[in-house]
């Protein structure tokens, strides 16, 4: 499997920002990386870096067969949890496998986070449930009591 070298940058950019600094050192940004603290035109740029990764990286190597037992949603995106947790699984393979990684990164990857990510995406009571190859199935959020209870009348 090849992919283009831009590609290849925007899927290890991992989405983080980078600040230089006088002396040529580079400084993280205090904006937040994980993409559930996005909005608007910056969440929008993430999501797609998230998107490009997800298709020619992630599934063309890891995507398995979709069964009853291992569901994966062709619409994933329609999924917050997902997005979620893809993102999280984003960001770690860019600080794991990018240029500046440890040589063991990628084993570490694969254990500590492909493993578990993917194992909780497709379990049949994660969050593809009920989803089917072409059949997307939205999910309800679950019902939450009021934490304040309604004023008494007086």
């Amino acid at each position: 499997m090849s992919m283009d070298d831009e590609t290849l940058s925007h899927a290890q950019d991992g989405g983080g920002s980078a600040v230089d600094r006088p002396d040529g050192a580079e400084e993280k940004s205090a904006t937040p990386r994980f993409i559930l603290y996005k909005d608007g035109p910056e969440y929008q740029m993430e999501f797609q870096r998230l998107t490009q990764w997800t298709h020619h990286v992630l599934l063309p190597v890891y995507g398995r067969e979709v069964t009853s037992t291992a569901p994966w949603c062709s619409r994933w995106w329609e999924h917050p949890e997902a997005i979620a947790q893809l993102h999280g699984l984003w960001l770690a393979w860019a600080a794991l496998t990018g240029p500046d990684a440890d040589m063991t990164g990628p084993a570490s990857w694969h254990r500590d986070f492909l493993g578990p990510v993917m194992s909780s995406l497709r379990d049949p009571s994660g969050p593809f449930a009920g989803c089917k190859p072409g059949n997307h199935r939205p999910k309800e959020v679950p019902p939450v009591e009021s934490l304040f209870p309604p004023p008494h009348a007086a």
